[in-house]
């Protein structure tokens, strides 16, 4: 028989530990947000798919040789905008080259942050993806998903990481 003591001392035990952040009862869990709709112009969400406020669009883009180094042939050149972001530490989100079926060719992560403020507040800059057929690419899209903020896992830090984290960054093949 357990002593009535120990018993009526265990649930105190175990509150305490657990607001220390020590219990062996809290679950650690991590999830993935879902990737949202790409488009050419989009409002960027993060992971709860709550909208941020910042318009993320791609302006124009070519396909072209790069200048510094024309003999790989050609890239996809792209302008892009982002409006409403902040631009020391603004979103980060997915451009891929697609082509007529939405099957992305190449992809790589745009933010914020690397482009140059204009009078009238947006951020605008240009980059390069490369594919390998440029002569499939029908445009470039944009995955509203903010890739910039992403938590540590579980598995780096059981006690305060966890939670949902950005998709995965699209690669080529995805269909988008």
């Amino acid at each position: 028989m357990v002593p009535a003591r120990i018993l009526a001392v265990a649930p105190l035990a175990l509150v305490m530990l657990a607001l220390s952040g020590c219990s062996a009862l809290s679950l650690c869990t991590d999830t993935t947000a879902k990737r949202g709709k790409a488009a050419v112009r989009v409002q960027v969400e993060d992971t709860s798919g709550q909208r941020l406020g910042v318009t993320a669009e791609i302006v124009d883009w070519r396909l072209d040789s790069h200048p510094q180094v024309p003999s790989e042939g050609d890239k996809v050149h792209y302008h892009y905008r982002f409006d409403g972001a902040d631009e020391m530490s603004g979103p980060g989100i997915d451009a891929c080259a697609v082509d007529e079926e939405r099957v992305a060719l190449g992809c790589q992560t745009v933010y914020a942050s690397e482009g140059r403020s204009e009078r009238d507040g947006g951020l605008t800059g240009d980059d390069w993806l490369t594919v390998e057929h440029p002569e499939q690419v029908a445009g470039v899209l944009l995955i509203p998903n903010d890739q910039d903020y992403d938590r540590r896992s579980c598995a780096q830090d059981a006690k305060d990481g966890g939670g949902t984290h950005p998709p995965e960054p699209a690669t080529v093949g995805d269909q988008l």
